[in-house]
């Protein structure tokens, strides 16, 4: 007895390619891999901020049953990524110039302290990860590829913070920067800001390298505020002020080591 036309959701599982990772993986975690598909639509400007995620076109999209994209919608929104609203739905968050201030201002505090314990903790090996890593950033910059720029910077801070060595830091700063990231891509659209990045970058390896913890917690901070200041400029803000420095940074530096 024929069974008709196949529903939509069915239609979408057909259509997703053999090789799509979810296709592939789709027996496992597919909350998690929801969930990971997602964030990269979101961080890479393809699901823009206060647009309205669908549950059913997700799933389709994405070959799943309607479960595990509401689980990620729940996992997107304790990431900072998303905001679920009472009879209205799920949105891409929107964050406000006032917030985002907020937002770096908290995260140059975070990155000051993992930049010092990295400086006392960073082995060879690590620095010439981090080298590794700017450089890649550097080809990235030259291939004018902003994109890959953004998430080699990403996975570079990354670093930095797990050379910190503390989970609560790596919980709370993954959560910020997601958060940043919804308003950051414009900035690296502007002319000349990665060279100028580039050159932070290289800055901050140099003072965790130097085993200075005082410096290179003041470089991170610095490259914070201005990575700040450059999302103001995308966004033709003013210039806001800088947060008076803790005492420790003002203080000459010292070799740790």
């Amino acid at each position: 007895m024929p069974s008709g036309p196949p529903g939509p959701a069915a239609r979408a599982r057909r259509e997703v390619p053999d090789d799509h990772p979810i296709a592939l993986l789709q027996a496992h975690t597919l909350p998690a891999l929801v969930q990971r598909e997602l964030t990269r639509l979101i961080l890479a400007g393809q699901l823009t901020a206060g647009s309205k995620l669908n549950e059913i076109e997700v799933a389709q999209r994405l070959g799943v049953s309607r479960g595990p994209v509401r689980e990620a919608f729940r996992a997107l929104e304790e990431s900072g990524l998303v905001r679920l609203e009472k009879n209205r739905g799920v949105f891409v968050r929107e964050v406000t110039p006032a917030e985002a201030d907020e937002i770096f201002e908290l995260r140059a505090l975070l990155d000051e302290f993992a930049g010092r314990r990295a400086a006392e903790r960073a082995t060879p090996a690590d620095i010439a990860a981090l080298t590794s890593a700017v450089d890649g950033m550097a080809a990235a910059a030259d291939a004018g590829d902003a994109d890959l720029y953004f998430d080699l910077n990403l996975a570079f801070h990354d670093r930095i913070v797990a050379l910190a060595g503390n989970a609560k830091l790596a919980s709370l700063y993954r959560r910020l920067v997601n958060e940043l990231a919804l308003v950051r891509r414009a900035a690296f659209d502007r002319a000349g800001t990665l060279p100028r990045s580039i050159l932070e970058h290289r800055a901050i390896v140099a003072t965790i390298a130097s085993g200075d913890a005082d410096a290179a917690g003041r470089r991170l901070r610095e490259h914070v505020l201005a990575s700040r200041d450059r999302v103001r400029r995308a966004r033709g803000a003013p210039q806001a002020p800088r947060p008076t420095a803790p005492d420790h940074a003002r203080r000459p530096s010292r070799s740790a080591r």
